[in-house]
């Protein structure tokens, strides 16, 4: 019998990729624990059948979790998800921007505090299903985040947060598929139920009619109407709240004699939505903030440019930039060669190079929240 390779605890959200991610580890020698994070919230209408982590999925990786072999137990974290995520997410749309709940899940739940919960259990490693690379750069002595084989469902843009100790902690067996359809044979081979069961689509503690119905029952604040104004400042009529608009958005918003409006900038302060033409919504410079950085120390110190191509939201692409230190070292300036649509705030800022052949470029050396 061959030696175990270690023990690792498999984050298992009732979906295809983290079953499959649980098997291919055990099939390569490793003892592995499932783990379902009970997250959902009591006053949403998520149910049996909600999204991701809610009591339907839980069903699921446990059924899978037994057609695998494996041992599986859920943790109640709601509470810690609630403080940790749905504050954050409700905090950022009171400051007027959009945030990215998945990225702060990532940073303060899977890979913080389930990642202290498995080392409590004795577990050498945590493995998500993730579509990401990890591997140890022997010449710079890092652990480094790469982009998956497959860029259609690379993840590595919400993965952006993971330090050193957590990369070296990490294992993401699907970032090496060649694609979803890859995974999902692999699923059907096993005999798992769950082989074709869609992929989560949208935000997992956020019912079914929306967001924005979400934020209004959290806070009376954010069905506040407020001013609606062009870029000279000219009062264009009323918005409905500023949770209804984020930067770049087209719908709710008045018809104009030189064309489509556009939001270009909200100003929670004084309620205020501002709305522009489609050329005001580009520029070439942002400022991000809580920066982390993975594979590399920091900036520059003698205040020179990193050159790097730069993702600012996660189906975007990533473009050529320059970055500076923003005068802190949790703060950056980053120039694009090119201008950008909808550079918007509370989304994050990624910043991708290194690697060679195949995987020039893509390496993640760090990002940071728009600001």
């Amino acid at each position: 019998m061959s030696a175990i390779k270690g023990v690792v605890v498999a984050a298992m959200s009732g979906g295809v990729d983290s079953a499959v991610t649980a098997a291919l580890l055990k099939q390569q020698g490793y003892e592995v624990i499932g783990i379902t994070l009970q997250i959902w919230q009591e006053h949403t209408d998520q149910g049996k059948y909600g999204g991701c982590c809610s009591l339907g999925a839980v069903e699921d990786a446990r059924r899978a979790s037994a057609k695998i072999g494996i041992p599986h137990y859920v943790l109640n974290f709601r509470e810690y998800f609630a403080q940790k995520v749905i504050d954050n997410f409700v905090s950022e749309y009171k400051r007027g921007r959009t945030p990215n709940p998945c990225v702060e899940c990532n940073r303060s739940v899977k890979f913080d505090e389930l990642l202290r919960h498995a080392e409590n259990l004795g577990a050498d490693f945590l493995a998500t299903g993730h579509y990401g690379r990890v591997r140890f750069n022997e010449i710079s002595g890092r652990h480094e985040l790469l982009r998956a084989v497959d860029k259609e469902k690379d993840q590595s843009y919400a993965l952006y947060t993971l330090s050193q100790r957590q990369l070296s902690k990490t294992l993401m067996p699907l970032g090496y598929l060649s694609s979803k359809q890859e995974t999902r044979r692999i699923a059907n081979e096993l005999g798992l139920t769950i082989a074709n069961k869609p992929d989560s689509q949208e935000i997992c503690f956020v019912p079914k009619d929306g967001y924005v119905s979400f934020l209004k029952e959290i806070s009376a604040d954010f069905g506040t109407p407020g001013r609606l104004v062009d870029t000279s400042g000219k009062e264009l009529g009323e918005h409905q709240g500023i949770a209804f608009y984020t930067i770049g958005q087209r719908k709710r918003l008045p018809a104009s004699a030189n064309g489509a409006l556009f939001v270009v900038g909200i100003d929670a302060e004084s309620n205020t939505v501002v709305v522009g033409t489609d050329a005001e919504l580009f520029g070439t410079s942002l400022s991000a903030e809580n920066c982390q950085w993975s594979a590399i120390e920091g900036l520059n110190p003698d205040g020179s440019p990193l050159m790097v191509n730069a993702k600012i939201r996660y189906n975007g692409t990533a473009a050529p930039a320059k970055i500076y230190s923003g005068g802190s070292s949790d703060r950056t300036d980053i120039e694009f060669e090119s201008p950008q649509r909808a550079i918007t705030p509370g989304q994050s800022a990624v910043f991708y190079g290194g690697g060679d052949g195949e995987d020039a470029g893509q390496v993640v050396i760090g990002g940071g929240t728009i600001c």
